[in-house]
């Protein structure tokens, strides 16, 4: 698909606020780049510390939560903790579970059934949780749409706590503390937390009434860094701090569970950054609740010998190769339906709407997820899930407000929720064509939204790339969705030699020199097999065998990439890594 480069041309007084900082030029023009204005918003963004946290106490209703979350322990009532399936879901519940067991309050966490039940709080928790004997129920990252499920609750006698960070649909429910940061009379200063982070402040609240040690507090932060970034929310603001310090405590967690994942993984001793944690930690956590049964997460979060620990950490790792060999299987029958659409219609629809009528649901969004990524289509996955009805999950791009797409019809919806950028929906299969046509028909896009858009945060030679440079761009992370990592472009680049490495030789390593003489490796782990299709398509086959064989070529390339410092033997150098690639006479950056 073809990129569209454009390169930041955000102003700004670059080198004052260089020395006032005391980073480079060039580290300045990136965080202008990413909308922060000032020294203070800067400093606060290379150097902020965990007293920058807003005050809990700021989010509306968080005062009565606690009021009667402290009644309850006093009187030993029992809580139930109404959570989710997935890697927010979890560890919202064990944050509470923790936060809960800490305070001498008696909890337990409760899940529905991904399968039977689907997402949300359900009648069967609220009974099973009256039967045993709690009074006091809390939900975790859902319960802001269970309006007859709160009621249900309150009818029962329970107290109704909700915790939650998705969208408002019509109403919120009737609990007895709504706490969740996209109400409409918020008065918290920062609404991108996840359910985790809900939770966490929920905990923060409660510690600080009862005179609990900041260190507990701090002691959480690991479980909320894994909650945001696998829940892929914006590391903006307060978010980025909580990963930052999170990823730090990670690195030296006490949890025995999480240190005997991180050892079968290969992280022990490695510096952890939001990368591990999304592509290895948090689908481990995810694909319990996708294939297999959440109660296994928590038992591994809560288990204390190592030695059971491991055993538990490589099933759950045995569990996620399971699952990301199902994703491939959906992901590659996704792909076909898509191309078969575009062969049949001559173009895409705006929105896509694919029904997969076997793949396990669990699936769904993963999938969607995949097929967003290589066409840059708003994209709904349903499957067929008994009783006439399909379960779907979308995945969205920036210039599509998802969420509010489907409040439009949700007249056709059983149920549904989500937010912006993804949502979940339950609804009959007689009403998919219903839905595509008024999707489609309100979707207000154009080919322009559907053109991947690379921004460069400024054109710059590879001869610029030192290890101090690499240093000094480090304390702009942790780096993801909201805070994207740095990216530089150079034009004019030969290929001295290219070579496939691993063990399936997915993995292209080049070695580029400049217009300048300047030559280094450039690394390509996504798009190795695109690389050798762009260079066959625009040079010839001929000339692929060249670059592989390290003879003179045709080939001129320009690549947007990000520096890094390759260590090998005790030897260190810089090399890049390969964002994106084009040839010059076809690009309009």
């Amino acid at each position: 698909m073809q990129e569209k480069w454009i390169v930041e041309t955000k102003r700004g007084d670059f080198d004052a606020l260089s020395q006032k900082l005391g980073v480079s030029p060039l580290v300045v023009r990136c965080m202008i780049n990413r909308g922060l204005t000032g020294v203070s918003q800067m400093e606060e963004y290379l150097r902020g510390t965990l007293d920058d946290l807003h005050d809990p106490m700021k989010m509306k209703d968080m005062g009565r939560a606690v009021e009667l979350l402290c009644r309850a322990g006093e009187r030993g009532e029992k809580v139930a903790i109404a959570s989710d399936f997935d890697c927010d879901g979890i560890f919202s519940a064990y944050i509470l579970w923790r936060g809960f067991g800490r305070l001498g309050i008696d909890s337990r966490i409760y899940t529905p059934d991904r399968v039977r039940e689907g997402y949300g709080l359900n009648e069967r928790i609220i009974e099973e949780s009256v039967s045993d004997g709690r009074t006091v129920l809390v939900t975790c990252d859902n319960g802001i749409a269970a309006i007859p499920q709160v009621a249900l609750a309150r009818e029962k006698g329970m107290t109704v706590i909700v915790t939650d960070h998705h969208e408002i649909q019509n109403e919120l429910p009737a609990a007895d503390a709504v706490l969740d940061i996209k109400r409409i009379d918020e008065t918290y200063p920062f609404s991108g937390l996840c359910g985790a982070g809900v939770a966490f402040k929920l905990i923060c609240a409660l510690y600080d009434a009862c005179g609990i040690p900041r260190q507990e507090k701090e002691d959480l932060l690991e479980y909320v860094a894994i909650a945001t970034v696998a829940d892929v929310m914006e590391l903006r603001g307060e978010n980025r701090l909580l990963v930052k310090y999170g990823l730090e405590a990670l690195a030296r967690t006490k949890n025995t569970g999480l240190r005997a994942l991180m050892e079968v993984q290969g992280l022990t001793g490695r510096q952890i950054n939001a990368g591990h944690i999304g592509f290895i930690i948090g689908p481990c956590f995810n694909a319990t609740g996708r294939i297999a049964t959440v109660e296994e997460s928590f038992s591994l979060l809560m288990e204390t010998d190592p030695e059971r620990a491991l055993k538990k950490a490589e099933h759950l790792k045995e569990i996620n190769e399971s699952r990301k060999q199902m994703t491939e299987e959906g992901a590659e029958r996704a792909f076909s339906q898509v191309e078969q659409i575009r062969g049949e219609r001559g173009e895409l629809p705006p929105v896509l709407l694919l029904l997969l009528p076997d793949i396990h649901e669990s699936l769904v969004g993963i999938v969607a997820g995949r097929v967003k990524e290589r066409f840059n289509h708003p994209i709904i996955v349903f499957t067929r899930v008994g009783d006439g009805l399909v379960k779907g999950s979308g995945r969205s791009i920036e210039a599509y407000h998802m969420f509010n797409g489907l409040m439009e019809c949700r007249d056709l919806m059983v149920r549904f929720g989500g937010h912006k950028m993804a949502a979940g929906m339950t609804l009959a299969e007689k009403d998919l064509p219903e839905l595509e046509r008024r999707l489609n028909g309100s979707a207000g896009l154009t080919e322009t939204d559907f053109c991947p858009v690379v921004r460069i945060d400024a054109p710059m030679p590879i001869g610029f790339a030192t290890e101090r440079l690499v240093e000094e761009l480090a304390a702009m992370e942790p780096f993801g969705v909201g805070n994207p990592r740095p990216i530089f472009a150079e034009q004019h680049f030969r290929i001295r030699r290219a070579w496939r490495l691993g063990r399936e030789k997915h993995v292209l390593k080049l070695r580029v020199e400049n217009s300048k003489g300047s030559q280094c490796d450039a690394m390509c782990f996504r798009q190795a097999d695109e690389f050798d299709a762009f260079v066959r398509e625009e040079w010839g086959e001929q000339e692929l065998a060249r670059m592989y064989e390290g003879r003179e070529n045709k080939l001129d390339v320009a690549l947007t990439y990000y520096p890094q410092v390759n260590e090998y033997r005790g030897e260190r150098s810089v090399q890049i890594q390969i964002v994106g690639f084009c040839r010059i006479d076809k690009k309009q950056a």
